[in-house]
């Protein structure tokens, strides 16, 4: 197989002509995208979503309605979403707590402050690092941060680099990087190359990749390197 080196800029234009246009399966609210996160595990599209379904219908996802939902009935709720349905019935009310008690029963106020502020405080609520805030940001369309999905950040890091990394936050640090430097900050692009890459990364560029049916193979580093006779490791 032939390698021509891609910038990252054109390798988005051609996953999307693999994948199609994307769009977020998520709510894009802050507040509602907290509560739908912990509706499924472990965590996918499909269970957070089959979660937050049942509990849209059963409950509610208003703060008032989960607070005065007893857990039986939140962790009867959100059984559709997978395991440990009372560990995430307890999240679900701590989280309800805390807006309410300094929000006011709106998160939406805390977008008001400094970018610093807002990303401490989110870190604050159960099961929020830094790509889960990246990612609020992000579709909140609070800062155009060049976020990486959570699940994949290898994605542009193979196409790219042609490497595997052992450690998670330098491969999201170097993932990041490159989409600041390839895509324009701005909203959209940034969004379209988030969904792009976590399309390719849950179909495609897996953690075993499937690399002869990958459309931008012919410009993977990645798969240059196994054509060589192995992937690349580095740190």
């Amino acid at each position: 197989m032939s390698f021509k080196a891609l910038p990252l800029s054109e390798l988005l234009d051609r996953l999307e002509s693999f994948h199609g246009s994307q769009a977020p399966s998520w709510p894009v609210d802050p507040y509602q995208f907290l509560i739908w996160w912990h509706c499924g595990y472990p965590a996918s599209d499909q269970r957070c979503t089959r979660g937050w379904q049942a509990l849209k219908s059963q409950i509610g996802i208003e703060p008032a309605q989960l607070l005065a939902a007893s857990q039986a009935k939140l962790t009867a709720a959100l059984k559709a979403g997978g395991m440990v349905p009372e560990v995430r019935a307890q999240r679900l009310e701590q989280i309800a707590q805390r807006v309410v008690q300094e929000f006011d029963g709106d998160l939406n106020t805390l977008f008001r402050g400094r970018i610093g502020a807002v990303r401490t405080a989110l870190k604050k609520f159960p099961g929020m690092a830094g790509p889960g805030v990246d990612r609020i940001l992000l579709f909140a369309s609070a800062v155009p941060v060049a976020a990486v999905p959570s699940n994949c950040p290898y994605v542009p890091v193979r196409m790219m680099l042609g490497l595997e990394r052992e450690d998670y936050s330098v491969t999201y640090r170097e993932a990041q990087g490159l989409i600041e430097d390839a895509v324009a900050e701005e909203f959209h692009p940034r969004q379209r190359a988030y969904l792009l890459l976590k399309a390719h990364g849950q179909t495609i560029c897996k953690r075993k990749p499937q690399c002869d049916d990958c459309l931008v193979s012919t410009a993977c580093a990645y798969a240059a390197g196994k054509d060589r006779g192995g992937s690349r490791k580095k740190g």
